[in-house]
Parts: C-alpha cells; sequence; structure tokens
C-alpha cells in the first residue's frame, strides 16, 4: 500500500487523485489518525480483497465504476456515488465488477 497523506486546504477530485494499474489495486492513503484512515481506492476489473473482518466500523463510497460489496455472505451492488458501512467484526469482501474506485472511511473507537 502506497503512503500518500494529501495536502489540506484544497479541493480533492478523488477520481483523479487515483490511477488504475493492470491487474491490480492501487491504494492511497488521504488521512491517517488514531481514530481512523481514509483511503483511496482503484481497482482493475476482476481485482478483489478476500473475506476479512476489522475490528471497527468502515464506510465504502463508490467514487467511479461498480463494485460488489459482500458483507457477512450478502452481495450489495455499487456504483457511482452509492455508499454502504461495513459494520464492525463482521466478515466482507470487495470484488470489482468493473474498473472502480472507492473511498474507505474506517473510523476506530476510542476508550
Amino acid at each position: 500500500m502506497e503512503t500518500t497523506i494529501f495536502e489540506k486546504a484544497v479541493i480533492l477530485d478523488f477520481s483523479k487523485l487515483v490511477e488504475y494499474s493492470a491487474n491490480g489495486i492501487v491504494s492511497k492513503r488521504v488521512l491517517e489518525k488514531n481514530t481512523g484512515n481514509i483511503t483511496l481506492f482503484a481497482f482493475d476489473k476482476g481485482q478483489k480483497l478476500s473475506e476479512h473482518t476489522a475490528p471497527f466500523d468502515a464506510m465504502v463510497q463508490v467514487i467511479e465504476g461498480e463494485g460488489e460489496i459482500v458483507i457477512n455472505g450478502k452481495s450489495f451492488f455499487l456504483d457511482n456515488g452509492k455508499s454502504i458501512i461495513m459494520p464492525a467484526n463482521i466478515p466482507h469482501a470487495v470484488n470489482a465488477i468493473s474498473k472502480f474506485k472507492m473511498l474507505l472511511t474506517m473510523i476506530k473507537e476510542t476508550l
């Protein structure tokens, strides 16, 4: 994963800030804090993040293309402008139906 923290107090066009890679997934860190992260992804068609869990809620916002988000075995198909929240500690996966770009926001609980 590339570690890139974007400049603050400027307009960001996420659809233009990450490029596709043939047969790959590109990620760029937008913000990284103790309380959570925001990461920009570009998936080539057919690429996927295999099923896993995370100890905190995460929201996917599709910027371009179409992706399948699988949460606890149930498929959700999202395209431009659609979002979904993946709950903490529940298995989830991401599949690229077409080339697609997404913004992933992960919020951690603080004690």
